[in-house]
């Protein structure tokens, strides 16, 4: 039964009531009520008209959002298409993960379309980043290096803006050339794991943990039970593992251009002026410059993919803020570089 023919009903009904009242003599009282009632019943059906029409408003909106979200995918760039001979820029900004912006798969997905672009005569890689996963930075650095094997003819420089430290400059070392600005923050070859112990905190609060694995190490780190030693050392092992990885691709990236300095792979950041007598860039200028300088083609065209509009409405209702925030107090698992 629809919504209006159950109104009319209630309608009909209350007139009937109404008139078997006034039948028996009701006097003013009655009619003053049957205004009232009346009156009442129109306010009940403009307010459920109102709920439906939101309603309806409300499913329309999320159908709008869900068809932009399924014709607009992450994997989306600004394609040159027939502009002319141009310099490619791909920007890298922000943490390095799976889970942002700044993930293997885009920035890949980017490097493949600006290598295959004829008039592409070079790429710079804009980096704006304070690092994050050895993973996600590894995949991009040795698609860079298969990316310039397939087409040697087409060189890769780096640009590091604010900063490019730890993951971020595991990728640049990947590019022919580095350049910064003179107060550019550079470096940080390390890793870090953090988190919080919470075991003490339970013993004040009379919490007991109860946890059961199958298997020896399975929980360990667990930030609910005491550390034990061997936990320790085996997760430094797992650190100084892939620190030595990141060294490792450093050198093969930059050859004999780094200086032999004790502090060089600590874990230190310097700045752009620094890096230079470092050998970790090659140089100080901005993206135009290289551009312009060295490329030789001042004309830009951003190769880099563009989040689809779900991703940003999602962003500015806070997630990777909330995202961020977890990461830098350590609230999330694994290591990363930065």
């Amino acid at each position: 039964m629809s919504e209006n023919h159950w109104d009319e009903e209630k309608d009909e009904a209350l007139d009937k009531t109404l008139e078997k009242a006034a039948s028996k003599g009701a006097g003013k009282e009655w009619k003053l009520i049957e205004k009232m009632l009346n009156g009442l019943f129109v306010e009940q059906r403009r307010a459920r008209r109102w709920g439906i029409f939101f309603k309806a408003l409300t499913f329309a909106y999320l159908i709008a959002i869900l068809g932009i979200y399924y014709f607009n995918t992450s994997f989306t760039s600004d394609l040159p298409g027939k502009t002319g001979e141009h310099t490619a820029v791909i920007e890298i900004t922000g943490p390095i993960s799976a889970d942002d912006a700044a993930n293997a798969d885009s920035i890949i997905w980017s490097l493949r379309d600006a290598f295959k672009e004829d008039k592409a005569k070079a790429v710079i890689l804009r980096i704006n980043s304070p690092g994050g996963s050895p993973v996600q930075s590894g995949y991009v650095y040795d698609e860079i290096k298969r990316l310039r094997a397939l087409y040697p003819a087409k060189p890769v420089y780096a640009v590091i803006m604010d900063i490019g430290a730890s993951g971020a400059y595991y990728i640049a070392a990947a590019a022919d050339a580095i350049y910064a600005d003179k107060a550019s923050l550079v470096g940080s070859i390390g890793v870090v794991s953090g988190g919080f112990g919470f075991v003490d905190l339970m013993d004040k609060v009379g919490v007991e943990r109860r946890a059961m694995t199958a298997g020896e190490n399975k929980g360990f780190l667990d930030p609910f039970s005491p550390m034990k030693e061997s936990d320790k050392v085996f997760w430094q092992s797992v650190l100084d593992t892939t620190h030595q990885q990141f060294i490792d691709q450093v050198k093969k990236g930059r050859g004999d251009r780094l200086v032999d300095a004790p502090d060089l792979f600590t874990g230190l950041v310097w700045t752009g002026e620094q890096a230079v007598g470092k050998g970790l860039i090659d140089g100080l200028g901005s993206t135009s410059f290289v551009a312009r300088e060295i490329v030789g083609q001042e004309k830009l065209i951003d190769y880099s993919s563009k989040m689809s509009p779900l991703d940003k409405v999602i962003e500015k209702f806070g997630v990777s803020f909330g995202k961020t925030l977890a990461a830098q107090m350590g609230l999330t698992s694994g290591y990363s570089l930065r």
